[in-house]
């Protein structure tokens, strides 16, 4: 191999790492130190990375070009993320080699499995019925939670795809949820329409890019933190958004 295709491939790896990275959920300061470990560890400490949550930058300065890898699609996969460090560590002490290593990424990229929706809306379900009981709810309101946001939840996972416009899904679901909470309310299932709302509600709220936003802000990736900020207030709106219209149709 010679040393432009070595070179071209210590890019095209670090790209790769990057991106499965930053599609899964990783911080922007984590994606950035994994490439640039990858790079030095690959026989080239004089590199260069930047990261945003829309593209990926990576250059050697023993070279005279870059690459760039565009971010299409953001969601949370820790496993994905896991894979790839334990993969980087096995690089840096030598276990694997920058081909193999380019070869496993790529299967993480294409066979990491994800959880099945059915499991997902399952999780969501009860995630809305035991934060209902935090919250102060009833016992007797832990059923309907636990359907409301397992349908509501389904609205919002399916609705990206039925609808083909980013966050107009949650605001679906937002809808649903509040709709579904003040019928069951009116028809004596539901005891606290509010705590059942908010319960339900809570599968739907981006914690982690909240989270993510303000570490990559706190660790100076200020462009990234607030790309990630921005769409966790679109999000929070468009929740938001479905309540108020619910409460002032029928509240």
């Amino acid at each position: 191999m010679t040393e432009a295709q070595m070179q071209n491939l210590i890019l095209r790896t670090c790209l790769l790492a990057g991106r499965i990275m930053t599609e899964s959920g990783s911080e922007a300061y984590r994606v950035e130190d994994t490439m640039q470990r990858i790079a030095t560890n690959a026989g080239e400490p004089e590199n260069s990375s930047y990261v945003t949550a829309t593209g990926l930058f990576m250059s050697l300065k023993s070279s005279n070009y870059s690459q760039l890898e565009q971010i299409k699609d953001r969601t949370i996969n820790l496993e994905k993320v896991v894979a790839v460090n334990q993969l980087s560590r096995e690089f840096a002490v030598g276990t694997i080699d920058l081909l193999t290593l380019h070869q496993e990424l790529k299967k993480i990229d294409h066979e990491t499995p994800t959880f099945p929706a059915w499991w997902r809306i399952l999780a969501a379900g009860v995630i809305s019925c035991t934060l209902l009981i935090l919250f102060g709810g009833v016992w007797s309101d832990f059923i309907p939670a636990f359907l409301i946001g397992g349908i509501g939840y389904t609205v919002s996972l399916y609705g990206i795809y039925w609808l083909e416009i980013r966050f107009l899904n949650e605001l679906v679901a937002a809808l649903v949820i509040g709709s579904l909470s003040f019928i069951g309310f009116r028809l004596g299932i539901i005891a606290d329409v509010d705590t059942v709302m908010i319960g339900s509600l809570m599968p739907l709220v981006p914690g982690v890019a909240i989270t993510n936003s303000f570490r990559d802000i706190l660790a100076g990736h200020l462009i990234s933190g607030m790309a990630r900020g921005t769409e966790a207030i679109f999000t929070a709106g468009a929740i938001g958004t479905g309540i108020y219209l619910v409460i002032k149709l029928l509240g």
